[in-house]
């Protein structure tokens, strides 16, 4: 990854470890010339330039799907509340400002398109065939189910599918995107876990194509 952008990404707002998001970027390069990808779970853009950065360099395009008014564990009271993201007149999560700027600011504005909605609502009219899908979104297990429903079978034959925050221990952190996105990838018979790094996992699409529903 260039520097600058290595940089702007070490900058941004976010939770994104470094080693992941450099997983993230080394399958962007891979897949991006075959297709687009598409990121659930926005936030403030961090893991975007991982993402946007491979995009800039191999003529790609990342579409990234938020509502921008924070995830469950996202506000006010919560321990990864963030009081500069709240919106000083309606009181409420609007990381969309922040994302614009990071994105801006890292020169991906060409490269990474922003799709304001709830992803649930986005999936439902979602056509196009990806070649690389990211999920990131709310952790909870309906926000976690919505997900898994609404976008891997969006994933064409031979891309990949990545999950963050997996956790096999229950010690380690939430449950919603191993049991309900990672496990029941897995059991589809449609993907095939071929990297892990941190709680990042990558599947790849080994039977199927985009558009076919998942088991």
């Amino acid at each position: 990854m260039p520097a600058d952008l290595l940089a702007h990404a070490r900058a941004a707002k976010g939770f994104m470890p470094e080693d992941e998001g450099e997983l993230l970027h080394r399958w962007a390069l891979d897949r991006l010339p075959a297709g687009p990808a598409l990121e659930v779970g926005t936030y403030c853009g961090k893991s975007a330039i991982w993402l946007g950065a491979a995009a800039h360099e191999v003529g790609g395009t990342v579409f990234t799907v938020d509502h921008h008014r924070g995830s469950e564990e996202n506000q006010a009271g919560w321990e990864h509340h963030d009081t500069s993201l709240v919106d000083a007149e309606l009181g409420v999560m609007d990381t969309l400002p922040t994302f614009r700027r990071t994105v801006r600011s890292a020169g991906l504005e060409d490269d990474v398109v922003a799709v304001v909605g709830r992803s649930e609502t986005v999936s439902r009219w979602w056509r196009t065939p990806l070649s690389l899908m990211f999920i990131d979104g709310g952790h909870g297990v309906e926000p976690a189910r919505a997900d898994f429903r609404g976008w891997p079978h969006h994933v064409m034959a031979g891309g990949v599918l990545l999950v963050h925050d997996v956790f096999p221990d229950p010690a380690d952190g939430g449950r919603p995107p191993y049991e309900d996105i990672y496990l029941p990838a897995l059991a589809s018979g449609a993907f095939t876990e071929v990297e892990a790094v941190g709680s990042m996992r990558v599947l790849r699409r080994t039977s199927g194509d985009a558009g076919d529903p998942l088991r």
